[in-house]
């Protein structure tokens, strides 16, 4: 979530900046840096450290909120920290952000999971005997992970079949046919269903139907589960930020205008018009991104980078020389930035609305392709607390097996008018799968897709009111309290995301991705990139995780680094990387 005040709309960015000349940079701080990074979640917080650990100081962070963390934010609620944003470390082998956690004692190296009881019912009240729920997830599994082999094997799904939802119905199809009792398949139909919506919310969709089959085993599951941080994943920006000094990171600063690309005038440095002719050399920038090696195998900067070892990279007095700080960035207070580098680390869900207006020149094409083919889905949670515990303390999750005959979230044909004000008003909640106990008086339900943008419009009032009727139906229970606090995630109307994360949908590629993370040179003749992308939408094999977004931003870094810095090293903990020995993964 955007915001500690989750629901609020997020200020204007004028407002929010609205006294910045007093106490931003452009009165107290230089203003021209070796490298500008857009954008302080982890990716851009990443990309500091980076730089840092190899000894590259002269940079500075413009971020757009007034805090840190990006997508992580917990807040607490029940004398507990609970995720706005992201929820868990995805896996222990291999991953940068649980070796960062333990090396800081912030997680238990021995996870043990609570007792997990799961208990489904219908509309009416029916529970489902474990034993069916048990068999349809196991069945549900082993579709999802036939689903994951297309995407390595050389063979061809079924005819008509692109989308992980249309693969998975079909071999639900098959599955039911084979039974003879209309209500034992009914039921179990419901089941699987439910467990389609929670993918939804997995997968950062609004409908499994869009998710491209033969895409979906370019994400890489990391082993080891998942892991929660006691303290609240908010807990892991401590060491993050630790070595970053306070003045490197600008807050409520959000950028209007990247000025990446431009020529000597008379006055000095100046946009360059993308129709000149001096500069169609430059134009082709799928041929300059191919063409030339990335930064780390490079030993000298381009003749406008001289200002890599100037005075200027510990803090000390800055050149005034256009030529030296060859990128602008103008931020929304008018604040004016120079860099020879600008690490970009902002949402897709924000390029794919600005990217036009954000970047001067305007991206090459294929990028732009790359921003409109991804998805950005929105994801939202639910928190519902309690004075007192209701449910069975043995109970952990209750899942919501509504009746979907007239809400067939899987039927295409409907897309146009599941979409309308009118039918989301009266249906929206029925994307809700489950409610999920945090402790024993806060409950936590997901939601997806388009139900979750029209629940961004109503009040927490409305959606407590609707949550509270939904609980009493499905325990046939009356008696359900009604909450004293309700929390629900915007993060679809928040102005610095615009969704959730990423995934492929039908007709893009793992390539998209990659395209995205190019980076983009000023100049043919440029030996390092103006421009290097990173968040969790530039890393192809982990995107919609935070150890992607991490794993993005060292990379960026790793682009700008060349020979007249100290050798490149990398710290990620206290020099043992246990377990991607064990595994054999290099991190790199």
């Amino acid at each position: 979530m955007d915001d500690n005040t989750p629901r609020t709309p997020a200020p204007s960015p004028t407002d929010e900046h609205a006294n910045s000349s007093e106490v931003g940079a452009t009165a107290l701080q230089p203003t021209n840096f070796k490298v500008l990074i857009i954008g302080a979640g982890v990716a851009g917080l990443s990309a500091a450290n980076h730089l840092l650990q190899n000894g590259c100081n002269n940079f500075c962070i413009l971020e757009a909120r007034g805090r840190i963390g990006g997508r992580i934010v917990s807040i607490p609620m029940a004398k507990h920290k609970v995720e706005l944003g992201a929820n868990w470390i995805h896996g222990v082998l291999g991953n940068p952000i649980f070796e960062i956690a333990v090396q800081h004692g912030l997680v238990s190296v021995v996870n043990i999971p609570k007792p997990h009881k799961i208990v489904a019912t219908t509309e009416d009240g029916l529970q489902v005997p474990f034993s069916i729920l048990q068999e349809i997830y196991e069945a549900y599994v082993c579709f999802l992970r036939r689903c994951d082999e297309y995407f390595l094997c050389q063979y061809s799904p079924p005819p008509d079949i692109n989308s992980v939802g249309e693969h998975i119905n079909y071999e639900i199809q098959i599955y039911l046919n084979s039974l003879d009792d209309p209500k034992e398949k009914h039921l179990k139909q419901l089941i699987f269903n439910c467990l389609l919506k929670r993918e939804t919310c997995i997968t950062g969709c609004h409908d499994m139907n869009e998710i491209d089959l033969l895409e979906l085993g370019s994400y890489t599951e990391l082993q080891g589960g998942n892991i929660v941080l006691p303290a609240g994943y908010s807990s892991i920006l401590r060491p993050l930020t630790a070595e970053i000094p306070k003045q490197s990171i600008i807050t409520k600063c959000p950028v209007k205008k990247i000025h990446w690309k431009r020529k000597k005038t008379l006055t000095g440095l100046d946009t360059v018009d993308e129709g000149s002719e001096c500069e169609q050399d430059s134009d082709d920038s799928e041929k300059t991104v191919t063409e030339f090696p990335i930064a780390g195998s490079i030993t000298s900067t381009a003749a406008n980078n001289t200002a890599t070892n100037s005075p200027s990279r510990g803090g000390s007095a800055e050149s005034d020389s256009n030529d030296d700080y060859p990128i602008q960035v103008t931020c929304e207070d008018g604040s004016i930035f120079k860099a020879e580098h600008v690490i970009c680390t902002v949402p897709l869900g924000v390029l794919k609305q600005n990217h036009k207006t954000l970047f001067d020149p305007e991206l090459p094409h294929y990028k732009q392709e790359a921003i409109e083919h991804l998805m950005f889905g929105t994801v939202d949670k639910i928190y519902l607390e309690y004075d007192r515990p209701f449910l069975n303390a043995d109970i952990s999750e209750v899942m919501l097996l509504w009746d979907d005959d007239k809400y067939d979230l899987h039927a295409s044909s409907n897309a146009e008018h599941d979409s309308s004000n009118d039918y989301l008003s009266k249906n929206w909640f029925k994307k809700i799968y489950s409610f999920a106990k945090v402790t024993d008086t806060l409950l936590l339900g997901w939601i997806s897709g388009r139900e979750a943008e029209y629940m961004e419009t109503l009040d927490n009032e409305v959606v407590a009111d609707k949550c509270t009727e939904i609980l009493r139906i499905f325990l046939q229970d009356p008696c359900v309290p009604k909450p004293k606090k309700c929390v629900c995630t915007s993060w679809k109307s928040q102005t610095f995301t615009k969704g959730s994360y990423t995934s492929i949908p039908v007709g893009a590629l793992q390539e998209d991705i990659e395209n995205l993370a190019q980076p983009l040179y000023a100049s043919s003749q440029a030996l390092k990139p103006a421009v290097v992308f990173a968040g969790e939408h530039t890393h192809s094999n982990f995107y919609s995780t935070v150890h992607g977004a991490y794993l993005s931003g060292r990379t960026a870094a790793q682009n700008l680094l060349g020979k007249e810095e100290p050798n490149e090293i990398i710290l990620e903990s206290d020099g043992s990387d246990l377990s991607a020995w064990i595994q054999g993964i290099a991190l790199d």
